[in-house]
């Protein structure tokens, strides 16, 4: 039992030190910068604050110095200080009308919580929270002792902003990268394995399975799409900016923009397979000389997409990956001239499914000239 025990103990303490390892970096400035903050705000608020224990100031500068991002450390900032500025309005107000009475807290909780847009919800109940704590404090305080504590929330403010905003700021264009590359990846591996499906006869047994995993392309989107708002607003107000002038324009937000489309079009192609795979009319199923085409054409297009988020092409820079999309945009581009020419012709069997070919040429055309256009640019 002991020796289970300390193996047990000693697996759990390998786990730890293999996390620490991993999160160190990060975890690090964020201390480092807390630390920073919050020995600031003491040192400044020290001085004038009641008992020389400026415990709000600190509090406050450790909530700015870990906001996300500069823009919000302000922004909070600032919602946070007129917030408690407004509830010891209120509470002075309510004080000197009625006293410190239960009729002071019914007229703080309608002005406050019942009052305003709905949309300001959690400012109004932190001046309301604020108020009731002010007007607690007047019955054993002097009112202007009240002060302080306002006075401490913005020195902290400031204190917090200061060392969130100069000491290495928080930017996000890796992550935002990131996110971009592996919708493109999901993409391209979902048309690489239709392409697969199509060549290996695989149509009616895996065609739903396309058409779900096509759907669920909406959650890497959205992922996507949040990591690009967060990089964008880390790049507002950051010193870090002048050092990265290079990849101050670089959010990917247009490469974002082409792959939304991509999924798009993806979409209509695994849905129109599914639909025809489940078509109870012989005469409209798809012959399998364009189905063999079809499926290389997939391949060409999954690759096309999967070199559009090459650091290369991203960056916007003459590279081997911008001639590898160029080439693999190319490729599918012939294929596709191919068999337009043999389905304008008659060369391809089932007729009666003409309009499943249309449906699948464009999707493969529209998604082909995104990419193309977003290349030319």
């Amino acid at each position: 039992m002991p020796e289970r025990v300390m193996v047990a103990a000693v697996g759990a303490v390998r786990h730890l030190v293999q996390r620490i390892r991993g999160e160190r970096p990060g975890h690090a400035v964020h201390g480092a910068k807390a630390l920073i903050a919050a020995l600031f705000a003491w040192a400044v608020a020290a001085p004038w604050s009641p008992g020389h224990g400026p415990y709000l100031a600190v509090a406050m500068a450790l909530l700015m110095v870990n906001a996300s991002t500069v823009y919000q450390s302000v922004t909070k900032a600032a919602q946070s200080v007129v917030a408690k500025l407004a509830g010891l309005v209120l509470a002075l107000a309510t004080a000197w009308l009625f006293g410190a009475t239960a009729g002071s807290v019914a007229v703080i909780a309608i002005i406050a919580v019942l009052g305003g847009p709905r949309r300001t919800t959690d400012d109004r109940l932190q001046i309301a929270s604020t108020a009731v704590i002010a007007l607690a404090a007047t019955a054993t305080a002097p009112m202007g002792s009240l002060v302080a504590p306002v006075l401490q929330t913005l020195t902290g403010a400031v204190a917090g902003i200061a060392v969130n905003a100069l000491v290495l700021p928080p930017l996000y264009v890796d992550e935002s990268e990131a996110a971009v590359r592996a919708v493109a990846h999901d993409i391209g591996t979902l048309l690489h394995d239709m392409g697969d499906g199509l060549a290996e006869r695989n149509l009616t047994a895996k065609a739903h399975t396309w058409l779900h995993r096509a759907r669920t392309l909406e959650k890497r989107l959205t992922h996507a799409e949040e990591r690009l708002r967060q990089a964008d607003e880390s790049l507002r107000w950051n010193a870090r900016c002048v050092a990265h002038a290079r990849r101050k324009d670089v959010t990917y937000g247009e490469a974002f923009r082409i792959l939304r489309g991509a999924t798009l079009q993806v979409r209509g192609i695994a849905r129109t397979l599914a639909d025809n795979a489940h078509d109870h009319h012989a005469d409209h199923h798809l012959g399998q000389q364009f189905l063999d085409r079809y499926a290389e054409t997939l391949g060409l297009a999954g690759a096309a997409v999967k070199e559009f988020v090459e650091p290369g092409v991203m960056a916007g820079s003459s590279s081997a990956a911008r001639d590898r999309l160029r080439g693999a945009i190319d490729s599918v581009l012939d294929w596709h001239d191919t068999m337009t020419d043999l389905i304008g012709r008659g060369t391809l069997t089932k007729p009666g499914a003409w309009y499943v070919y249309g449906s699948l040429m464009t999707d493969v055309e529209r998604l082909l000239a995104d990419l193309d256009y977003a290349d030319a640019r």
